[in-house]
């Protein structure tokens, strides 16, 4: 027999593994980080529906407590959802949204699919680091998954959303037939509204032991790499001292 906490493991792996959460969900907060268009061809032969959620301190709060409280879990229980999340978001070094998109009608071709998307914050724009490789297939009927784009500025080492106002998602309308006709959608989350703050406890003390790990782990890599040029350097030296030594004793 399967026991209680196998049970609650295989649970809270299901979830982990599925979309943020229902696009007919009626959470006020899990809705208000949402945003969705609709858009269909003058023929009516290809329609599309687009969900696009960005992983709000307020929202990832929300979602755990909402998940715990529908799943009954023990605090234990919920700890582990919540480590398990953060960590799929990646929050310390990327900026997360999730896509749903409903296709009815004609196909939709979108590779490469990082072409298509776009993050702007205070007028400057980022492409994704990472997406989920299923948008590149073609779509027809309903499919979701992540887009990561970068946390830190590439050329100035800063957190792109630190003072920021809010955060823009650019959908280019080339992505769809549906929406070739309306232009590029924009969708605008206001980040002075993001009042939630992401708090303490088990999950992130895990999480900064796996950062701190990893850290520990690059500083071995770059102090082999110097350990081991620091003794390429000392053999030079003791050949140069050798041959001097030999030319002084002619």
């Amino acid at each position: 027999m399967l026991t209680r906490r196998f049970l609650a493991s295989l649970v809270l792996l299901l979830i982990v593994c599925l979309p943020s959460y229902s696009a007919d969900s009626t959470d006020p907060i899990l809705k208000a980080w949402s945003h969705e268009t609709n858009a269909q061809t003058k023929e009516g032969d290809q329609s599309i529906r687009i969900i696009a959620t960005y992983y709000s301190n307020e929202y990832v709060e929300a979602l755990v407590a909402s998940e715990a409280e529908k799943n009954l879990w023990t605090a234990d229980e919920m700890e582990n959802y919540k480590y398990t999340l953060l960590k799929n978001l990646n929050l310390a070094e990327s900026i997360p949204f999730h896509i749903d998109m409903y296709v009815r009608g004609i196909p939709m071709y979108a590779q490469p699919f990082d072409k298509h998307i776009t993050m702007m914050v205070g007028g400057k724009k980022y492409s994704p680091v990472d997406y989920d490789r299923r948008f590149n297939f073609k779509i027809l009927g309903a499919r979701d998954g992540m887009v990561h784009f970068p946390r830190y500025d590439e050329k100035t080492g800063k957190d792109i959303l630190a003072g920021a106002k809010d955060v823009r998602l650019i959908f280019d309308s080339a992505i769809s037939h549906a929406l070739s006709g309306r232009g590029d959608v924009m969708w605008v989350w206001d980040l002075t509204k993001d009042r939630g703050k992401i708090a303490g406890g088990r999950a992130a003390d895990r999480l900064e032991a796996d950062r701190l790990i990893k850290r520990s782990g690059k500083i071995d890599e770059e102090r082999a790499a110097l350990q081991k040029r620091l003794d390429e350097l000392n053999r030079e030296r003791d050949e140069i001292n050798s041959r001097i030594d030999e030319l002084q004793s002619n």
